[in-house]
């Protein structure tokens, strides 16, 4: 496996970690009965967990034209040391996004997104 499909894998775990992280702050916010309910007369979530639910969204966002890039590169047979790059960018500026964000960190949030897609970007272009 390259390492490229690594790095997506573990922005998959990440993605899949993020609602551990912010669910149970929404948990104290609503109460037990709000969460295994259907949530339908539940606030939304406010503070770290609101961010937290923001800060996953937010991967998902990313996490699709990431992957798609990563596939098509592997695919294609190209793996250097540019798309290697990008993957472990994309993954590392995702992690300090999520966990700025959460944080209510704001301008080191906003550069951890342009650094994650910057590293999209980078695996684009050795696409072309």
């Amino acid at each position: 496996m390259t390492s490229e499909l690594w790095a997506l894998l573990w922005s998959a775990i990440l993605c899949l970690v993020l609602p551990a992280l912010y669910g149970p702050l929404y948990s104290r916010q609503i109460g037990q009965a709000g969460v295994i309910g259907n949530r339908e007369d539940v606030p939304p979530p406010t503070g770290a967990a609101g961010r937290g639910l923001r800060a996953h969204r937010n991967l998902i966002e990313n996490l699709v034209p990431f992957a798609i890039a990563v596939l098509v590169a592997r695919a294609a047979g190209i793996s250097n040391g540019m798309t290697v790059l990008g993957a472990w960018l994309f993954l590392g500026a995702r992690v300090v996004h999520a966990a700025s964000y959460i944080a209510g960190i704001t301008g080191l949030r906003t550069l951890a997104w342009i650094v994650g897609a910057v590293g999209i970007v980078l695996i684009i272009v050795q696409i072309f």
